[in-house]
């Protein structure tokens, strides 16, 4: 993924089998076994304990899933059955028909997803990742709450941004605390704008991680155009975390082929994730806000309640 991604947290044999399955090179149990530095038969053994599903199958099924996501993208029966490992475009849309009930000229008109039933619930994610489903068995890990917290950041950010947005350029620009870094990877945040560009550009890389979108370009921090980002990625964000709920998908597990390496995250801490340093930069912009001056206001979520029920207080 992006600078937004932490490193590695050790090693993730699943992540580590997954992978060998998928690798474009490896064709057949062999080669698969053969990246995972493993015998065929232990290989092909400790994958089926680890997700129930035959290694062959698995790969079978999930470059028909990612086959069946090109074709609604508009790419050919012939491309895409040269991708799947197919000889020819009538095996593999034998194949096809088999698993989706329907011929792959026919994808665009059968209004389904690219998702087939999986005894893991390991699914290709676009544009080349891996969802992993996995259900609580104690129900929804999300709820009111939590819903309540992603709302309140969005609406909070968008009030720090007005209040940056009346300050002129060279303090929004001014280095207040030079060095200073929220997270290794995403390097220094020094200035208000820094902050708020961060907070704002998290969003925009999650959510094209969550959706299976192309990785965005970073855009040159500017303080005119970060409400518009702004606005644009809370909306899909919003979009994301509501259907994570619908879903009850809060233990699905991502894993991610765009990081190096590959990395497996926890659909729920992506969201803990994004809030904690929602939280921890919308403080600090107020910090550096009353550093510059200017009164920051709070931003706590009692009072932000107590506005939303027009002054009665948190329900």
């Amino acid at each position: 993924m992006t600078t937004t991604t932490p490193p590695p947290r050790g090693r993730d044999r699943l992540r580590e089998l997954l992978e060998a399955v998928l690798a474009e090179e490896h064709g057949d149990l062999e080669e698969m076994a053969g990246g995972a530095h493993a015998s065929a038969y232990h290989f092909s053994r400790q994958l089926t304990r680890h997700a129930g599903e035959p290694p062959v199958s698995m790969r079978r099924r999930v470059l028909l899933e990612r086959a069946a996501w090109r074709l609604r993208g508009g790419a050919t029966v012939t491309e895409v059955a040269v991708e799947a490992g197919y000889e020819s475009v009538e095996g593999f849309s034998r194949a096809f028909a088999r698993s989706y009930g329907h011929p792959p000229s026919r994808v665009a008109d059968s209004g389904a997803g690219h998702w087939l039933p999986a005894p893991n619930g390991i699914h290709f994610h676009p544009p080349t990742s891996l969802w992993v489903e996995e259900r609580p068995a104690g129900g929804s890990g999300g709820g009111r709450v939590l819903g309540e917290a992603v709302l309140h950041d969005v609406e909070d950010t968008r009030e720090v941004l007005a209040l940056a947005a009346t300050l002129p350029e060279d303090d929004v620009r001014r280095p207040l605390l030079p060095g200073h870094v929220t997270l290794a990877w995403e390097g220094a945040e020094e200035s208000l704008l820094a902050v708020l560009d961060a907070t704002v550009w998290t969003k925009e890389v999650w959510v094209a991680a969550m959706t299976g979108a192309e990785m965005p370009d970073r855009p040159r921090p500017d303080l005119a155009t970060l409400p518009g980002r702004h606005e644009r990625a809370s909306a899909a964000w919003l979009a994301v975390v509501r259907d994570v709920e619908r879903r009850d998908a809060w233990r699905d597990r991502l894993v991610d082929a765009l990081c190096e390496p590959p990395q497996s995250f926890v659909v729920g801490g992506v969201v803990q994730h994004v809030l904690t340093f929602a939280a921890h930069r919308r403080l600090l912009a107020r910090t550096m806000l009353r550093m510059l001056g200017h009164d920051g206001g709070s931003g706590d979520p009692l009072d932000w309640q107590v506005r939303r029920s027009g002054g009665q207080g948190a329900s």
